[in-house]
C-alpha cells in the first residue's frame, strides 16, 4: 500500500497517524500548531475529520440524540452540540493541508457524508479514512471507493460479515489499496477490550494491510499490535491534555507521540524473521559461554577427574555436554591449570 510516496507494509516501519479530531478547540492557530507538533514528534500523517453538525446528525433534544452512557466523556450532551464543538470548519482544511504538505506530512481525512467526499476531492486528498461509526454506511464507502484512492477503515463494532461487505464494496470499485484498523470504539478504550490477537486473524482473512486505531491510554496496545503484524497505528493527538478538548483525555501529547514513533519502529525492527543460533552480532559472545578447562596441573598419563577439570567460562574448550564423556580418560602430555581441554590433549 502506498499513500503519496510513503510505502506501508511489513517491510517498512509502521505508518503513524496523528488524529487531530476536535483537539483544535475551534482555533485554527491551534490546529496549525498541532500539525507542526505532529511533524516534530515524527508522525507520518495528520488526519482530519470532515463534517458539520448538520451533515452528521439532527439538531434535536429528543432522547435518541442525547448521549445516555454515564461512563461517556460526553454524557448528557446532544450529538449536535458535541459535533458543533468537535468539527473542523471546512475552510480550515486548505491551510491545514498546505502546512502539512510543506512539512512533508501526509494529510487526509475521514468524510462523514457524500458532500464531504466531494469537498475533499476538490482538495485532492491522497487517501481516505472511514471512521468506525461510519463503517456500515455502504453508500458513503462506495462514494469514497469511486475516487480510486487508498482507503483505511476502522473496524470498531463491525462483525466479520460487515467487514466482508466493506471489503467487497471497495474491491468491486476496483480499489485494492485497503487497510483495516482493529479498533475498540470506547473513549478511552480499556486494554482488556483491545483484543490485539484479532490482528493476525484479520490479515489472514481479508488479505490486506492491518493496523490499530488505538483509543487506550499510553502506547502499550500500539506496540503489542505491531508485534502481531500491524503496519499502521492511529492515535488521537493533542498539544496538551491539560488544555481540554473533546478528545484530549485519551490523546497523546507531543512527548508521548515521539515515544510512540521511536518505540513502534523498535518493535517493528525487533520482529526480524524466524531464526535460531547465534546472529552475526552475537558471534563475539560465543566465547563467553562455558566450556571444559583444566582446573589443576595434570601430568602426562594422569586421568581426568572431577578434581582437575571444571566447566567454566570462557568457551574455548570442549562443550559441557562432553564432561562425562572425558571423565576417566588420560592426558597425552603435561597440562597446566587454565588450559582449555580439547580432544588433542586426550588419549
Amino acid at each position: 500500500m502506498k499513500i503519496n510516496n510513503v510505502k506501508i507494509g511489513s517491510n517498512y516501519k509502521p505508518f503513524i497517524i496523528a488524529e487531530m479530531s476536535g483537539n483544535h478547540n475551534q482555533s485554527l492557530d491551534r490546529a496549525l500548531e498541532i500539525v507542526e507538533s505532529a511533524h516534530a514528534s515524527g508522525a507520518d500523517a495528520i488526519k482530519l475529520q470532515t463534517y458539520t453538525p448538520d451533515t452528521i446528525t439532527l439538531n434535536s433534544n429528543n432522547p435518541d440524540f442525547v448521549i445516555q452512557d454515564k461512563n461517556s466523556l460526553w454524557y448528557g450532551r446532544t450529538l449536535h452540540d458535541l459535533y458543533e464543538e468537535a468539527h473542523t470548519p471546512w475552510e480550515w482544511h486548505k491551510p491545514i493541508m498546505k502546512l502539512a504538505k510543506e512539512l512533508g506530512l501526509v494529510c487526509f481525512s475521514s468524510p462523514f457524508d457524500e458532500t464531504a467526499v466531494e469537498f475533499l476531492e476538490d482538495l485532492n486528498v491522497p487517501a481516505y479514512k472511514i471512521a468506525s461509526f461510519e463503517n456500515i454506511h455502504l453508500p458513503l464507502i462506495k462514494k469514497v471507493a469511486s475516487t480510486k484512492k487508498p482507503i483505511i477503515i476502522s473496524t470498531g463494532m463491525a462483525s466479520i460479515s460487515e467487514i466482508d461487505q466493506i471489503i467487497c464494496a471497495i474491491r468491486n470499485e476496483g480499489v485494492d489499496q485497503i487497510a483495516l484498523l482493529k479498533c475498540t470504539s470506547t473513549y478511552p478504550a480499556d486494554a482488556d477490550n483491545s483484543n490485539i490477537l484479532t490482528i493476525p486473524h484479520m490479515k489472514e482473512l481479508f488479505k490486506c494491510q492491518i493496523g490499530l486505531s488505538d483509543h487506550t491510554m499510553g502506547i502499550g496496545a500500539s506496540i503489542a499490535a505491531i508485534s502481531h503484524g500491524a503496519t499502521i497505528i492511529e492515535k488521537h493527538f493533542t498539544l496538551s491534555r491539560n488544555d481540554g478538548g473533546v478528545d484530549s483525555a485519551f490523546s497523546l501529547d507531543p512527548n508521548e507521540m515521539k515515544n510512540l514513533v521511536i518505540e513502534s519502529e523498535q518493535a517493528w525492527r525487533s520482529l526480524g524473521k524466524i531464526f535460531y543460533g547465534p546472529t552475526k552480532a552475537e558471534m563475539p559472545s560465543i566465547n563467553l559461554r562455558r566450556s571444559i578447562y583444566i582446573s589443576e596441573d595434570i601430568k602426562k598419563g594422569e586421568k581426568i577427574t572431577e578434581k582437575n577439570v571444571r566447566i567454566v567460562r570462557p568457551g574455548f574448550g570442549l562443550q559441557p555436554k562432553y564432561y562425562h564423556v572425558v571423565m576417566g580418560r588420560t592426558i597425552k602430555r603435561d597440562v597446566k591449570k587454565g588450559t582449555a581441554l580439547v580432544w588433542e590433549l586426550i588419549a
